[in-house]
């Protein structure tokens, strides 16, 4: 009996949040993707698109992809690297346990190819190292922000109406009013202000 070819799933993600930042465009991965595909002569069925974070469950696309490959949609992924499909531990597992069950037959990233039969070590470590990549990044941000508290900066951005003190200039405290923006935002309040004093007059004298 001849095996019937492995149906793709083209899957493409990048989140706006700084984990991602030095990671290709959606466009550009769906571009190379698909002459890598060319290439291997593989048969992609869909492309699929999500731009959401990775480092927690959850993500519709994803989700979605799962159920489809439970149901005999596809047997295969392309994707650019495994950190794509996952930075968690739990989608992770669900990608790991659908390749050993062999419904997924293959995972194409544009570096490697991942098969049922494959030491199971390999993608569990990829898949681990995305993840500490999260959490390192967790615990550096907050390291950063308790720096800056500790140095006398707002760890976020500043309010609307003030800026930073990117350059520590000394004339200046670590959060100044901008020149700009500032005098119309207080305009904008003193009107709102006396606008609302003067409707409490009003709805007192009705009182009366």
């Amino acid at each position: 009996m001849i095996a019937s070819p492995v149906k793709y799933f083209l899957y493409a993600r990048k989140s706006s949040e700084s984990e991602d930042r030095q990671v290709a465009s959606i466009p550009s991965q769906i571009d190379e993707l698909k002459k890598l595909a060319q290439k291997y002569n593989l048969k992609i069925i869909d492309v699929l698109i999500e731009e959401k974070s990775a480092k927690a469950p959850g993500r519709p696309i994803f989700s979605q992809m799962v159920a489809e490959i439970h149901k005999g949609v596809a047997d295969g992924i392309i994707c650019w690297k495994l950190d794509r499909l996952a930075r968690n531990p739990v989608d992770g597992g669900t990608i790991s346990w659908l390749l050993q069950q062999s419904l997924i037959k293959h995972i194409q990233t544009y570096e490697k190819s991942y098969y049922p039969q494959d030491n199971v070590l390999m993608m569990s470590l990829e898949f681990g190292m995305a993840n500490q990549y999260i959490i390192d990044l967790s615990v550096n941000a907050k390291r950063g922000h308790r720096n800056k508290i500790q140095n006398g900066w707002y760890p976020h951005r500043p309010p609307l109406g003030y800026l930073n003190n990117k350059y520590k200039q000394p004339d200046l405290p670590s959060i100044y009013k901008d020149p700009d923006s500032f005098p119309l935002l207080k305009k904008l309040w003193d009107t709102l202000l006396q606008k609302n004093v003067l409707w409490k007059s009003y709805m007192l004298s009705l009182k009366k």
